[in-house]
């Protein structure tokens, strides 16, 4: 008998069991495919490997910017590859090494559940007092005539590729679809990239998506907002797209369509309506704020859930489950949950966007520091961006929005300002080291506490 039995040994899954069996559980995790998941595998940690390679890149590119020449630079995109396939089979070893060393039963197979309290992985049926699962989610297939075309390729296959392609459309201009086209940009490919919606990142402060797009353009991106993909067909030159958007109908010839256009949750198999588990397709697996399904016994993390497809919630998602389980108690609080875009620059965000605050009818002000103000960023050549608070009117800090930099390092800070629901006059308190990239975020707050120190804008 075990206590917990885990179905999917993505973040949510296989930290789920490491905190399980911190606190006294018999666990047994069950994943049909490699250990990490989607996010360790063929997502989160493949596509920052090959960012950084991309912003390498780009910088000795820029070299002479600051005095620096190279005779003979070149792209080694083998070796990018080598790079990237290393780091994940370092982590994914990592994981399995974290799973043994605290005595987690990890077994490999696809898991079914006949009945609550029973798991069956194979041809073995385990029992256990608890169910946790944590399947994912897929990528989401537009349908779109010609949509299984050769040549229309997920980023799981994209991110198996040891070739890039000459030209690519990218279809989705949410988080996957801009870090791909980045990266793509950054090493020479001929990149348009396509989006149903006014702008791009549209779950994120609208001004990072417009500042962002700027940024895009610039690396030579061709970007085409407010447009669908009509029809994708084979043609003599390649993938000929036909688009309609705000400039009527056009056709874009690519070598290449990479879907990017969301995610869905994802079940593994697993027969929801015989175990009377309350489930929607589209938005995922119903629970309340401790994970919990409506049955008893039976609870559901990640991506699964479809409350916010990030790694990160699903690992705490996976902690408070277990917490729950074990009889400590913990409740699921997804105010303060950062986003982060590995683009260059890159994009984070965390709390309410002025967006929402607007259409909340709430009494707020907006304070923002640019990038260019700050010594280290003039000091790095990296003066694209801004650092955007929105705080309620008594100053507290409601929201950070960041296009920048190392964005995704200084959104922590920002983080524990809005958990902590700090005002703006307390985050000045706390003296931030110079030179460095930090004091953007100070600097944004003084400009809702009295004013800015190193900058004349409002």
């Amino acid at each position: 008998m075990y206590d917990i039995v885990i179905i999917g040994g993505g973040p949510g899954g296989y930290v789920a069991a490491i905190r399980a069996a911190q606190l006294g559980a018999r666990v047994l995790l069950a994943e049909e495919r490699e250990l990490g998941g989607t996010c360790l595998n063929r997502g989160c940690i493949p596509t920052k490997a090959m960012v950084h390679c991309a912003h390498i890149y780009s910088e000795a590119m820029r070299g002479a910017d600051i005095g620096l020449s190279f005779s003979d630079l070149k792209l080694d995109f083998a070796g990018v590859v080598r790079h990237r396939d290393k780091v994940v089979s370092t982590l994914v070893q990592g994981v399995a090494g974290l799973l043994k060393g605290n005595g987690i039963e990890a077994v490999r197979g696809k898991a079914q559940i006949p009945a609550p309290g029973k798991v069956q992985i194979g041809e073995r049926t385990v029992e256990t007092r608890h169910i946790i699962i944590a399947t994912g989610s897929v990528q989401g297939k537009p349908p779109i005539p010609g949509i299984d075309s050769p040549g229309v390729v997920d980023t799981d296959a994209i991110l198996q590729a040891d070739t890039l392609p000459q030209s690519i459309l990218v279809l989705g201009g949410g988080v996957v679809g801009v870090e791909f086209a980045s990266i793509m940009a950054a090493f020479g490919v001929d990149v348009t990239l396509v989006e149903m919606l006014p702008g791009l990142l549209s779950t994120l402060d609208s001004e990072l998506g417009k500042r962002l797009a700027i940024c895009l353009r610039k690396a030579g991106v061709k970007i085409h907002t407010g447009t669908r993909v009509c029809s994708i067909a084979q043609g003599p030159g390649g993938l000929d797209v036909e688009l309609e958007g705000k400039k009527g109908n056009q056709q874009v010839t690519v070598q290449q369509v990479l879907l990017a256009a969301g995610r869905m949750p994802h079940f593994g198999g697993l027969d929801l309506d015989a175990l009377g588990v309350a489930y929607d397709r589209r938005t995922g697996i119903k629970v309340d704020e401790t994970m919990a399904t409506n049955v008893p016994g039976i609870w559901a993390i990640g991506d699964c859930v479809g409350n916010l497809m990030l790694a990160h919630v699903a690992s705490h998602e996976g902690i408070v489950a277990v917490e729950n389980i074990m009889g400590n108690g913990a409740r699921m609080d997804y105010r303060a949950v950062p986003s982060c875009v590995f683009t260059n620059p890159e994009v984070a965000s965390v709390g309410l966007s002025e967006d929402e605050a607007r259409e909340q009818g709430l009494d707020y002000k907006v304070a923002k520091f640019p990038f260019m103000a700050n010594g280290k960023a003039l000091a790095q050549n990296a003066t694209d961006g801004l650092v955007k608070i929105v705080a309620a009117a008594d100053g507290e800090i409601l929201g950070v929005h960041i296009l920048g930099a190392h964005a995704s390092d200084l959104i922590a800070e920002a983080t524990v300002a809005v958990h902590q629901r700090l005002k703006a006059e307390e985050l000045v308190g706390i003296i931030h080291a110079h030179p460095t990239l930090a004091e953007t975020v100070a600097e944004a707050a003084h400009g809702l506490a009295g004013g800015y120190l190193h900058y004349l804008g409002r």
